[in-house]
């Protein structure tokens, strides 16, 4: 963009002048990048869903250990994001058409902005595509947990049930029902009060006596195996609170950090195609060839 009053150069060949268009970014070509992004990341998630249910199996020792399946799929999420984002950069960067910048340096900085919003853009695509494929992925998941776990079929979903029923199982296998005992499920009751020993950090004296006293009418156990019970339990359950939020945090930051690598592979590789672009390169699946030199 030249100054007022400032003679403007007559552009090179092939080069799209300063007022021909009405801004610096061209959205077809991000557009472009991002779709292609997101249908690559599609279907290389699909494909890897499909390898990663091949390799595991309910039986045991068979398929792989659930840490080998885990790194897996990790490295895979990355992999596919930091692959599609090239990807679609390179596609917007080759498209883009050059103006006449007055440098190379701010050639290749206006390539890789457009393969940074191909990265922008195919973050919004990919979250839009999740929030409407969501239900459909959880059915799915449901009905093959449902399939595999044939012995639990009648139980619910809740993963406190299987605390419930150690803390609740009678001393001996076929122990009688106390005369006047509750027939109400306590269920409910004791995941409250469990849940919020949880959150709070400790249980208090009268809910432990409490429970205490109900698992041992329940169960037909004496008060202090069933307050050792109920101590397992709390154990149990922080436990598995803690299972959560380290996964969480494994997920947050996997997921940052290859968004992160995938924004800078989409910037460089969107410099590279804006490369081809000026020096006429075939298109093909490799950055490594020479360029010729610019004319």
């Amino acid at each position: 963009m030249t100054e007022l009053g400032a003679t403007r150069t007559a552009p090179a060949a092939g080069v799209v002048p300063t007022g021909a268009l009405p801004s610096f970014i061209e959205w077809g070509p991000v557009f472009a990048g991002a779709v292609l992004a997101a249908a690559l990341s599609f279907v290389l998630l699909t494909f890897g869903t499909a390898i990663g249910l091949s390799a595991t199996s309910p039986w045991p020792n068979s398929g792989l250990p659930a840490r080998v399946i885990a790194s897996l799929a990790i490295f895979w999420i990355m992999a596919q994001q930091i692959g599609t984002f090239m990807a679609g950069g390179y596609v917007a960067g080759r498209l883009r058409s050059r103006w006449h910048e007055p440098a190379q340096d701010e050639v290749a900085f206006r390539d890789g902005l457009h393969g940074g919003l191909v990265w922008a853009v195919g973050i919004v695509i990919g979250a839009a595509l999740l929030m409407a494929t969501a239900g459909a992925v959880a059915r799915t998941g449901a009905e093959l947990t449902g399939k595999a776990a044939v012995a639990a079929a009648a139980s619910t979903t809740n993963p406190m049930d299987l605390v419930f029923d150690t803390m609740l199982r009678p001393a001996a296998a076929a122990s009688p029902r106390a005369p006047g005992q509750p027939t109400d499920d306590p269920r409910p009751q004791m995941s409250r009060i469990l849940t919020s020993a949880v959150a709070s950090g400790s249980l208090s004296g009268p809910n432990r006596t409490y429970l205490a006293q109900l698992i041992a009418q329940r169960a037909g156990i004496p008060q202090e195996e069933a307050a050792k019970r109920v101590d397992e339990a709390l154990s149990a359950a922080r436990e598995a609170a803690d299972k959560a939020r380290r996964a969480a945090i494994l997920t947050g930051l996997v997921t940052a950090i290859s968004l992160l690598v995938a924004f800078a592979a989409a910037w460089w590789a969107a410099i590279k195609g804006g490369e081809h672009r000026d020096n006429a390169v075939p298109a093909r699946f490799a950055f490594g060839r020479q360029l010729r030199p610019r004319t």
